[in-house]
């Protein structure tokens, strides 16, 4: 099934199907991504990209879904978001890291706050492939295997979001995408 993004039904219609468990493609500020509820949809997106379970999925999330999964995020990242940053924090709970970004995108952000839940995001593809950026080849290649796919804007994103390691001091810039994080990084 293909959703448009502008249609008033589409969100509650997603919001539904990943509640229970279902997989979507969804038009991100960045990139096109493949989404399940955090929490719940891991196994399946790990089952469906053929990515084993040492590389963990980014967690969209809204300011209030991060600080619950993160406890203290530093002042100077909370400044920066909402932005197609993604930053590696410490758990609140301490079984480890979580990559979270806010997205920038009014769309996604009602999303999650429907779901009432952060979000699983990760590049369209099969693991070791190439990230596929137009809905024409996500669609032929992932239509059948996924739940919804929403038709975003005419130009989509081509740039994934940047990366940075916020565990320790001076943060650490592991991947360089759409955000200019030079500030953070050498702070």
């Amino acid at each position: 099934m293909i959703l448009n993004k502008r249609n008033p039904e589409t969100l509650e219609t997603i919001s539904t199907l990943i509640k229970e468990g279902g997989v979507a493609v969804l038009p991100c500020d960045t990139i096109y991504g493949l989404c399940a509820v955090y929490g719940l949809g891991e196994k399946a997106l790990m089952d469906l990209k053929g990515r084993d379970s040492t590389k963990p999925f980014l967690v969209l999330a809204t300011v209030d879904q991060a600080k619950a999964l993160c406890g203290d995020i530093p002042e100077d990242i909370l400044s920066c978001w909402p932005a197609a940053l993604t930053v590696i924090l410490k758990k609140k709970d301490g079984s480890g890291t979580i990559a979270v970004r806010v997205p920038n995108d009014p769309f996604l952000l009602r999303l999650l706050e429907m779901v009432g839940a952060p979000v699983y995001s990760t590049s369209v593809n099969i693991a070791g492939e190439p990230s596929l950026l137009s809905l024409t080849a996500i669609s032929k290649r992932f239509e059948a295997l996924v739940d919804v796919i929403v038709r975003g804007d005419e130009i989509q994103g081509r740039v994934p979001s940047t990366l940075i390691d916020a565990t320790s001091r001076p943060y650490r810039l592991v991947r360089q995408g759409l955000y200019d994080a030079s500030v953070l990084v050498k702070a």
